[in-house]
C-alpha cells in the first residue's frame, strides 16, 4: 500500500509553500493595509453570528477626559519596612529591644506586645516639602517634591500569595483580572504593535502565586500580559526562523482568514479563529516593531548613566526602567516592574536581618526609579504618566523572632507612594501611629489605590465592569471605593 501524502493549504513542502507565496508577496501590504481600513466586506463574525468580529484591543473612549495615559507600576515584592523607608518614626529610636504593648498580625498569628527594634538608618529631609526620608533612598530623596506619599494604606492579608492578589486584582482569592487587564479592556491600546500590558520580573525568579497576578483572570487570555525578560532578549523568539520569513508569515495570516472565510461554518469556531488569528497578527507585528522599543543602545550615555546602567549593583532594574520608559513612550498602557523575586531576602521580606536585606533591594533600586522620575519629567511624559510604589504590606514596628533584626508582615499600615499623572508632588497624606503599627489618621485600603489609577487614566471604577458568572465585576468590588482625592492635582 502506498502511503500518501496529504497537502495542507501552506503547501505540501517548504520549498513548495515558499514557490506558491512568492508570488504574492507584492501584494501583502496593501491586502493587509486595506483589512485594517475595513475594506473588505467578508469580516469574520463574532459568535452571535450577525457582529462583525472586533479586535478587543482596538482603542476606546474613556469615561472622562484622563490625566494620564499610561501607568507604571514598581512593585517591591515581599513588603518593603515603611518606618525604615519613608515613614519616619523619630519616637522609635533609642527604643531598641524595649517591649512594648502593641497589636500586630503577621506570618507569627496575632500578638500583643513585641520587643521594639529600632530603624537602622538616619531620616533627612529633602525637597521644598521638606519630606524625610531614609538614607536608603538618597536619589529618590531628590525627587520628593515629584511624590505624593501614602502613609495609611491597609490591605486585607498579611499572607504574601493574598496579599499580593489583592494589590494586583483587588481581592484575596485567585481567578480575578488584574489591573493591567482591567485598563486593558476598559481603554484598549493605541499601539496595534506592541502588548497593551508588559510584566517585567526579578531575574531571581517570580513571585509568590506566579502568574495570577498578571492574569486577566475571568476575562478573554487577551487581556493578560506580555512579559518581558530583565536579563538577554527581553522578548523570546521575536526573531523568526530563517526558513519562515516575516513575509512568508503574513502569507500564513492571509491563508487563514480564507480558510476561516471558506471552509468554517460554526459560528462559535468563526469568531474563536478570528481571535486567534489577532493574536498572531499581534506577534507577527511585535517581530518588526518590539526589537527597536527594546534597543536601549539608541539611548545616550547620559540616560543610560542617569539610570545606573553602568553600575553592576542596579543595572537589571535600571534596564527595566529605561526599558518601561521606552514602551510607555510608544503606547503601552501599563508596565509593572518587580523588585525582588524567589523568597526569603532575594525580596523584600525581612524577618531575619533588616539592614542586610533593605541595603540589597533599596541599593538596587534607589537610582534606577529616581532616574525614571527624572528622565520622565525631562521628557514631559510625567504628567501623562502614573508611577505607582508599592509592596503587598509593610513591616512591624516589632522583632519577630527572640533574636535578630527581622520584622513580621504588616497589613492595618503601610506606605504607598505615586507621582505624575495628574498627582499631586510634595505632600505626605495619612499617617500611622507613633510605632507604624497601623493607619491612624486618613485610612486608606488598596481599592482607593486602584480607584486613584482608573480615575486618573480616565476610567469611572465603580462604572468599569465586566460581566461574568451572572455578576457586573469591577476591580474596586461591590462595595466600589472612591479615587483618593485629597492627592490629585
Amino acid at each position: 500500500m502506498t502511503n500518501t501524502i496529504r497537502p495542507n493549504f501552506c503547501g505540501r513542502t517548504r520549498r513548495e509553500f515558499l514557490w506558491q507565496t512568492g508570488c504574492g508577496f507584492t501584494g501583502l501590504a496593501l491586502s493587509a493595509m486595506l483589512s485594517d481600513d475595513g475594506f473588505f466586506s467578508d469580516q469574520a463574525l463574532a459568535a452571535d453570528g450577525r457582529t462583525p468580529f472586533k479586535n478587543p484591543l482596538a482603542p476606546k473612549p474613556p469615561h472622562h477626559d484622563p490625566a494620564a495615559t499610561a501607568c507604571i507600576f514598581l512593585y517591591m515584592y515581599g513588603g518593603p519596612s515603611h518606618i525604615d523607608t519613608f515613614d519616619y518614626k523619630p519616637e522609635m529610636y533609642g527604643r531598641d529591644n524595649q517591649t512594648v504593648e502593641v497589636k500586630t498580625f503577621g506570618r507569627a498569628g496575632h500578638r500583643n506586645e513585641g520587643r521594639i527594634v529600632e530603624p537602622r538608618w538616619e531620616f533627612k529631609q529633602y525637597g521644598e516639602c521638606g519630606k524625610y526620608v531614609s538614607d536608603l533612598f538618597p536619589h529618590l530623596g531628590e525627587r520628593v517634591d515629584d511624590i505624593a506619599f501614602l502613609h495609611s494604606m491597609t490591605a486585607d492579608s498579611p499572607i504574601h500569595g493574598s496579599a499580593m492578589l489583592m494589590m494586583n486584582s483587588g481581592r484575596i482569592l485567585s481567578g480575578s483580572p488584574c489591573i493591567g487587564s482591567w485598563l486593558n479592556y476598559g481603554l484598549g491600546t493605541v499601539n496595534e504593535n506592541l502588548p497593551g500590558f508588559v510584566v517585567m520580573l526579578d531575574p531571581r525568579g517570580g513571585p509568590i502565586s506566579g502568574p495570577k497576578n498578571w492574569s486577566s483572570g475571568f476575562m478573554p487570555a487577551t487581556y493578560q500580559a506580555t512579559l518581558m525578560r530583565s536579563q538577554g532578549e527581553p522578548i523570546l523568539d521575536l526573531k523568526p526562523p530563517e526558513e519562515l520569513s516575516l513575509g512568508a508569515q503574513r502569507a500564513l495570516l492571509d491563508a487563514l482568514r480564507d480558510y476561516n472565510e471558506d471552509h468554517l461554518q460554526s459560528r462559535a469556531d468563526n469568531s474563536n479563529l478570528a481571535a486567534r488569528i489577532a493574536s498572531y497578527e499581534l506577534a507577527y507585528k511585535m517581530q518588526t516593531h518590539a526589537p527597536e522599543a527594546v534597543d536601549l543602545s539608541q539611548e545616550t550615555e547620559a540616560t543610560q548613566k542617569l539610570y545606573g546602567l553602568d553600575d553592576p549593583k542596579c543595572a537589571t532594574v535600571a534596564r527595566q526602567c529605561l526599558l518601561a520608559r521606552r514602551l510607555v513612550e510608544r503606547g503601552v498602557r501599563f508596565v509593572q516592574i518587580y523588585s525582588g523575586g524567589a523568597h526569603n531576602d532575594d525580596n523584600w521580606d525581612a524577618h531575619a536581618d533588616m539592614k542586610a536585606n533593605h541595603d540589597l533591594h533599596a541599593g538596587e533600586t534607589d537610582k534606577p526609579i529616581a532616574g525614571l522620575l527624572t528622565d520622565l519629567r525631562q521628557r514631559g511624559l510625567l504628567e501623562k504618566t502614573i508611577i505607582v510604589w508599592s509592596g503587598e504590606f509593610g513591616r512591624q514596628p516589632t522583632a519577630e523572632y527572640a533574636q535578630g533584626t527581622g520584622r513580621d508582615h504588616n497589613s492595618y499600615g503601610f506606605t504607598t507612594w505615586m507621582a505624575g499623572g495628574g498627582v499631586k508632588g510634595g505632600i505626605s497624606y495619612g499617617a500611622t501611629d507613633e510605632l507604624g503599627s497601623a493607619a491612624v489618621e486618613n485610612k486608606l485600603h488598596v481599592r482607593n489605590l486602584h480607584a486613584t489609577i482608573l480615575h486618573q487614566m480616565g476610567l469611572d471604577p465603580n462604572g468599569l465592569t465586566y460581566f461574568y458568572g451572572g455578576l457586573d465585576h469591577k476591580l474596586v468590588g461591590v462595595e466600589g471605593a472612591s479615587p483618593i482625592w485629597d492627592v490629585i492635582a
